[in-house]
Order: C-alpha cells, then structure tokens, then sequence
C-alpha cells in the first residue's frame, strides 16, 4: 500500500515512538494495512490511535446520536403532539420524514442557518402560491406543498429542541453542536491528529482540520495526482484544488501531496460486455492472465460497482483459492428474506382484507422458508389441493384445515397487534435456528431475530398505533442496512470490495465492474425535497459533487494501478441503459499516455444450442411404441403433427406438464366448462326425437347448469365472480345458449333431432397397417356428441377455435401424406371418427356425416367434412402412412419450433 507505507515513513522520521498520533481515516479498513506495514518495517512500539472522522467529531460534541428507527419513533412523538395540520398516522409519516431527515442534516452540516433555509423554502412556495392564485383549493400540490414546508418550520425547530434536552442529536446535529467547541478543542488538546487519504470535507470537519493545523495539533496527508488536480476542468480534483488555497499551507506546511502517477505505464483495458451477470463470466479469463505474470493475487481487486452482482462474482471465482470479501452480502437478497417480505404482504392484505389468502403469497414464504420433512409433507398435500381446485383466494377456514397441523402455522393468522406479531415472529426465528441450516441461512435468519428485538424494544415505550405497513417500513429500514459480513484474509489473495472499500488503499491489478453511468458516476437520483437552485444557493451538496467525490475514487484507484480492466453491460435492459460511463469516455478523449485496448464481447457465456432436439427410436423407445399401437388416439396423431418432442415425451416418456394455478380462465378450460355445460342439458333430454319443450330453459337453469360445470371443473365459484372470469363465465354461458337455440330452431322448423350418446367412448377398433391384415394399431377415444338429424348419423367434435381446412381434396398426388400437415388435423380427427363409426356394430350401414361445431362460431352450426376429391378410404391411406412414420425406427422423434401455439 504505497499510500500508507509513505504516510508511515513520514510519521517515523518525526517520531518513531507512533503512540503519540491519533491517526484519522475515512473508514476503518485500511487499520489493518497500516498493522502489517508496520510490522514490515520492524516497528515494535504502541501502536497509535485510530479514529474515524465522525467518531472524533461525534467525540468532541459530548452528545449522543440518535439514528434509524428510535429516531423516527421519537420525532413522530413530537410531530403528534404539535396537532399540525394535515395530520398524518405514523405509516404516513415515515413515508416523507427519512427524506425530510435527510434533507435537514444536510442543512445543518453544509449551511450556515437550517432555518434560514426552512424559512427560504416556505417564502418561496408562498410567493409561486400567490402568484398563481390558488384560492381556497386544499388539495391542490402547490398548496399542499407550500402547508408542508409550513409544517416544518414549526415541526423541525421543536424536534432539534426535544433532542437537545435528552442530549441527543441527528448526523446533521452533531455538526452544528461541534461548530463553537472546535476551536477550544484544537488549542486544548495535547494530542497530535493525523488525517489520511481525505478527500470532500463537509464545513465543521474542515473546521477542525483546520484548526488543528494552525494550532499544529494536526497534519493532512491528501492523496491526489498532477493529472486531475492540475486540470480545472477535471471534476476528480475540485475538492483537492480547494484545499490546496487553505492558508494553513504555505512555506512551513506544505500541500502533501501531489503524485504524478497517473502518467505512468499503465495497461488499461475496456470491455462491453452484453449482460450484466456476463461481466462475471470474464472474470477467470482476466484472472489467468494475471497469474500468468505474478506469482499470487494479493495484489489484485476486483471492485463490483453494483453489488447484487457479488453472488455471481464468487460463482465465478470458485477456482480462486484466497480470497477476501470486503463487501457484505446484502441481506435483502437472501431466501428467509424473501420469506419475511411475503408474510409482510401477507398481513398488510389480511388487514385490509380479513378472512381471504391470495394463494401465491401463501405459497411463495411456504417455498422460501426452511422446513422439516413433515412440514414439507403437509406444503405438499396442501399445494395439491390449491392447484386441483384452481383455488386462487383461499378462506381462512380452508388454510386452517389444510396447515393447521403446520410447525408455524400460527404466522399465517391474523395478529391481534403488532407486538403479538412480534413475539411470534421472534418466537420463530429462534427455534428455527435449532434446525439444520447452512451458514448463510443461519446469518439471515439470526439477523432478521435481532432487527425484530430491536423494534419490539424501540417500540416499547410509544404507545401510539403501528400497522403492519408501517412494521414492513421499520423492518425493511433495518434489513436494508444490513449485510451478512465474509471471514477471509484482508492481507492475501484475490481483494473483492466495493468502491467506497478501496480508500486509502492501491492495488497494482484493478478489475471495475459495472462501469456504467448511473452506477458510476451516480448521477442525478438524489432523494430530496429541495431543488436543485436551493440547494447551490446555501451550499449544499447536490449531485454534481457528489460526482466529483464519485470522479476522484475512480482516479485515484487507477493512479497507481498498472493494469486496469473496466467492464460494462452494454444491453438496455430495466434501470440499465447500456451506456458506458462517462469517465471511460474522460479517459478515451484525455487520456494522451496510456494505450486503452477495447474487447467487445457479444456473450460470455457458451451459446445455447439452436438446433431442434432430436431423439433417436433406441430399442427401448421402439418397445414403448407397441405398448401405445394397442391404444391410439386421434390427438396423439395431431400431437405428433404439431411437435414429435411432446409426442416422445407425453407418449413414451409418460411425461405431463405440472399443473398450475389459473389466475385467468384458459382457452382449454373455457371449452372444457361450454362441453360439460352441454352434457348437462343434453343428458337430461333421454335418446327420443327432441321436442320444443326439452330445450325451452329458462336463463336461471341456464346459469344453474353453468354453475355445475364449474364444479366438475373442480374450480371454486367465487373464481368467477369478477375480473376477467366473469366475463369468460358469461360468454360461456352465452355460448350455451346459442348452441341450444341453434338446435332449438331446428326443431321448430319442422326438423328430427334426436340425442343418440354424449361422450360415447369407443376402444379396440382395429386398424391394419399391412395388406395382409398382420400388423394393427386399436384406436381408442371419446366423441363429444352422436346425434341424428332428419335420419342422419351426425359425429360432431366441439372445438374452441375455429374449424378449418374441412374441405378435403385427395389425388393420387398427394394420397400418401395429405395429412402429413398440422393444418388439417381437425380433418384427420374427423375421418378417424368416420372410420371408427362405421365399425361399431350398432353404427353399421349408416348414413354418416362429421363435423365440427365452433363454441367461437356457434351460429354455424356444425361445420360439416366434404370430401372434394377422394374418399374415406383414401383418407386412411395417409393416416396409415403418418402412424408408420411413428413407428418407423429410421425416423428420430424431431423438435418441431413454433412460434405461436393454437389450441
């Protein structure tokens, strides 16, 4: 660590007993850097003192900080008490107060007045307000808007007030607090103050810098270089250039220091990678590339500028064998996680609405949570019924009986208060440590039981009301903060961090992930209440310097680097534009010393296979096939039509697609719920010739025998009582209708109609493959209705969509495999239908016809099959051939790609 190791030499050539330094970063890690560099150096003495600024900050004001939620619960207290109006409830108030919070300790640390700048934003909402005339409009933004910042001059002074009397203070407090005690501090104290690697002051803690320096209590050791600080138009150096003006450095204190290492060899490269998740895959790459050249890694940080992007980047560094994570694993991410914010929802639904259970929010904390082998039982007992039933809201009384028997049953019923949820949740995630869990598991279940003590314990003594929304906010405020923290070796191997992680520290191989624009810079996203010009108005920080803060991290990191790799995603994709980040293009139009190599890379990981799936008819494949020769339906052909993959799968394999919930009526149930509606009322007429009266119903047995189907559909009524469902439920039924008062006009035009079966199921009808009657399939189905119409045997098939290709022309030129084409399988089903008719005994010597009836064409009627050219028998000839073809061990079962399914 060059940086440090010179900092260290200079601090020895002063003293070389350090005891006598208190030395100052800007976070707590590099401690650990400056220990070996010591021991390197054969130093044997105390060690010095170490201190981050707002410790020696917070130190000086002999106050106590009050942060998080014992800070919200407390200053709703005060808001409460003052009766503002309008009047929000605490799950409204933390909605604005975090960023109001925010807001006002920026105030306090960066201006000279929080009420000036208070008062400033109420007189300028007053003056837009009167000048746009709002009359006695309340609800209005601008008025709301200007009765907001009202609120908050009397709100804020009587809060700081409140905290003062406890001897509490906010961030933004404690600076304020420490402004008049800094300079008795500085000529007070015997101590010698050493600031490290500084770069952004806010004005109490330049103050102090300051002060020290004067009174030669301190010393400031910046790190910058001539490349940034030199340049006016580089914004990595505005805060440097500002403090090089101090009139504490002149001829007896110098500026330290101004390197010139950015100029030096560097090899820098940049990648546009497309994904995000891809940047990983270039990791191990990158890495042999290094190994190639040094002996191990310990001088090498890869630094993760998003850090959802840490559970793929230690995927990717699986072969690296040390190595050290600086950056927690958030907590937010992780399965108990997911599992505590489903059964938030989960309440904050039951609140609003007692008694009913959304089904994928009990299955989604059921899936996330650790459970026993017996809970695993009763989950799947209780998703099979939920999923047979197509139930989407359940009762309360059907998840009692179902998981009653459930370990933590009782997290799923409705909380007397939010201190009982909290004693039960607390309850649970203490027994479930008990159980066998890995470490990371363990971790996030452990900090979730702390967060909820410590709400329960901030909570305590407020006695106002708390809802389960608002405990989602308090519980998410923790859980947000939190990370699960790595155990490694700071000193060895490969370093994995964040940004802010690198301070201080310099690394001679420098890999950058996510060198985006919104990630690095951030940009313009600051949470905030007050505009832009208000903020350069009292000198406050606005997203500008915090891109200069952004700017300086990046070049200082690349300094004393000499091989640089910086990645980004290229895609747009969500937040992510695809844009590179600005300092990459600084460095491509700047940059005059350094060679940039880009590497664009398409995809980093191995490309899926393009090619249809192809199954080869091995000998076990060919033994399924006679198993399904002795029992063929029509369907199973047409499946094959569509995509021979399902066929093998469905046919051979006995394989079939998990049921699912529908949350919206499929195209298949719809029909599912006309046919057995129809079956219903054609049941109940018997096999005579139909007569006006059997099919005179009224709308109520209509909507009776709708609702009968529902049941047979195994589907909950209240399924279809709004929404969508109740407009397929109606046009069902409106379906229904017309086919009855289809069959209804028939009859009233002088015409026989006579029901002769509903679903007549048919099996063992032979069919021979050969001339010489050796080789046969069976066919086996069900037809949906049978009836003769004026003498006629009519087959009629229901179908959803539309009929189509009913019109068959068969030539010689196309006899072999006419109905080798998806197109025509309502045809093909159709002739199957004929043939087998005409073989059933009680069928025999009929007058036969075959058709379709459309639930989408009702007014139709049956849309019946004419052969144009050919006959039955010519038919036949291509269904034989399809059904050789599926046995024909030379023909693999090949994918067939669609771009749209039709059912």
């Amino acid at each position: 660590m060059r940086f440090l190791d010179k900092i260290l030499t200079e601090l020895l050539e002063q003293n070389p007993d350090l005891s006598g330094f208190n030395i100052v970063l800007p976070g707590k890690r590099p401690i650990v850097f400056i220990k070996r560099i010591l021991m390197e150096k054969g130093y044997s003495g105390f060690l010095p003192a170490f201190h981050t600024i707002e410790d020696l900050i917070l130190e000086i004001s002999g106050m106590q900080r009050l942060q998080g939620i014992g800070l919200w619960l407390f200053a709703y207290e005060v808001y409460s008490e003052l009766n503002l109006s309008p009047k929000d409830d605490f799950a409204g108030f933390v909605k604005w107060f975090p960023t109001v919070l925010k807001d006002w300790d920026d105030i306090l640390k960066f201006s000279d007045s929080d009420s000036a700048v208070l008062e400033y934003m109420f007189d300028e909402e007053r003056i837009k307000a009167w000048a746009q005339d709002l009359g006695e409009q309340e609800e209005l933004p601008r008025k709301k808007y200007l009765t907001f910042w009202r609120n908050m001059n009397v709100f804020l002074p009587v809060l700081k007030q409140k905290l003062r009397e406890r001897n509490w203070a906010t961030s933004g407090m404690i600076h304020e607090a420490v402004r008049g005690k800094i300079e008795p501090f500085a000529q007070e104290t015997s101590k010698v103050f050493v600031f490290c690697g500084f770069n952004a002051f806010t004005k109490v803690e330049e103050q102090l810098v300051r002060s020290l320096l004067q009174w030669d209590r301190g010393q400031v050791f910046f790190q910058g270089d001539a490349y940034y600080v030199d340049d006016e138009k580089q914004e990595a150096g505005k805060f440097l250039r500002e403090h090089r003006k101090w009139k504490e450095f002149n001829n007896n204190r110098d500026f330290r220091w101004i390197e010139n290492d950015f100029r030096e060899s560097k090899k820098i490269k940049v990648y546009e990678v497309s994904g995000n998740v891809s940047q990983t895959k270039i990791l191990p790459g990158i890495l042999r590339g290094i190994k190639d050249r040094e002996t191990d890694l310990s001088d090498t940080a890869v630094v993760l500028l998003d850090e959802n992007l840490l559970p793929a980047t230690l995927d990717a560094l699986a072969e690296v064998e040390i190595l050290n994570i600086t950056m927690g694993f958030p907590l937010r991410n992780l399965g108990f996680s997911n599992a505590v914010k489903h059964l938030f929802h989960l309440h904050k639904q039951l609140e609003s609405k007692p008694g009913s259970y959304y089904y994928n929010d009990l299955f989604s904390i059921l899936e996330e949570l650790p459970n026993s082998d017996g809970d695993l039982r009763i989950i799947s007992d209780f998703k099979s019924f939920v999923e047979s039933r197509n139930i989407v809201y359940l009762s309360g009384r059907l998840v009692s009986e179902h998981l009653k028997n459930l370990s933590y049953f009782g997290l799923f019923l409705p909380a007397a208060d939010v201190n009982a949820f909290l004693d039960l949740i607390i309850e649970f995630c203490f027994k479930l440590k008990f159980n066998e869990l890995d470490d990371i598991q363990y971790e996030n279940i452990s900090h979730f039981e702390k967060s909820f003590r410590v709400i329960r314990n901030q909570l305590a003594p407020y006695r106002f009301p708390v809802k389960m929304e608002t405990l989602e906010v308090l519980v998410n405020q923790l859980v947000n903060s939190e990370a699960i923290d790595f155990q490694g070796e700071p000193l060895q191997g490969l370093q994995v961090m964040g940004l802010l992680e690198t301070r201080l520290l310099n690394f001679r191989n420098i890999i950058l992930l996510s060198v985006n624009e919104g990630k690095l810079p951030l940009g313009n996203t600051q949470n905030s209440y007050l505009p832009f010009d208000v903020r350069t108005h009292f000198n406050l920080h606005t997203f500008l310097e915090n891109d200069s803060i952004y700017a300086y991290h990046f070049y200082r990191l690349l300094q004393d680097a000499e091989n640089v790799h910086l990645l980004y995603n290229a895609l747009s994709s969500g937040v992510n534009t695809g844009e590179k980040s600005r300092f990459i293009t600084q460095l491509e139009f700047e940059d005059h010393f350094h060679q940039i190599e880009h590497v664009v890379i398409e995809n980093a990981s191995d490309p899926m296979s393009k090619q249809p799936v192809i199954i080869e008819k091995t000998q076990a494949v060919l033994d399924q096939l006679e198993v399904w020769k002795t029992r063929i339906s029509a369907t199973h052909l047409t499946g094959y039509l569509y995509n021979p993959l399902d066929f093998y799968l469905t046919k051979i394999l006995k394989t079939r697609e998990a049921s699912q919930i529908e949350e919206e009526l499929s195209v298949m149930n719809y029909g599912n719920l006309v046919h057995y509606a129809l079956q219903v009322i054609y049941e109940g007429v018997g096999n005579e010739v139909l007569h006006e009266g059997d099919l005179a119903l009224t709308d109520d047995q209509f909507l009776e025998v709708i609702n009968i189907s529902i049941e047979n559909l195994n589907h909950q009524p209240e399924f279809y009582d709004k929404g969508m469902n109740y407009i397929h439920k109606n046009v069902a039924l409106r379906a229904v209708k017309k086919v009855v008062q289809h069959d209804l006009e028939l009859i009233r035009s002088g015409r026989q109609l006579r029901i002769i079966a509903l679903e007549h199921e048919f099996q063992d009808v032979d069919f021979y493959l050969d001339e010489d009657r050796t080789d046969k399939v069976s066919f086996y189905g069900f037809i949906d209705r049978i009836d003769e119409l004026d003498g006629v045997l009519r087959i009629i098939d229901y179908k959803t969509g539309k009929s189509k290709e009913l019109k068959v022309s068969i030539e010689d030129k196309n006899r072999e495999d006419f109905f080798f084409n998806d197109s025509k399988k309502q045809a093909l089903q159709l002739c199957i239908y004929n043939y087998v008719i005409e073989r059933l005994p009680q069928f025999a010597r009929r007058s036969i016809q075959t058709g379709i009836w459309s639930f989408a064409e009702v007014g139709k009627g049956v849309v019946p099959l004419h052969f144009e050219k050919g006959e039955l028998q010519d038919a036949m000839v291509s269904i034989r051939n399809l059904i050789l073809e599926i046995l024909n061990p030379e023909i693999p079962f090949t994918e067939s790609v669609h771009e749209t399914f039709e059912i």
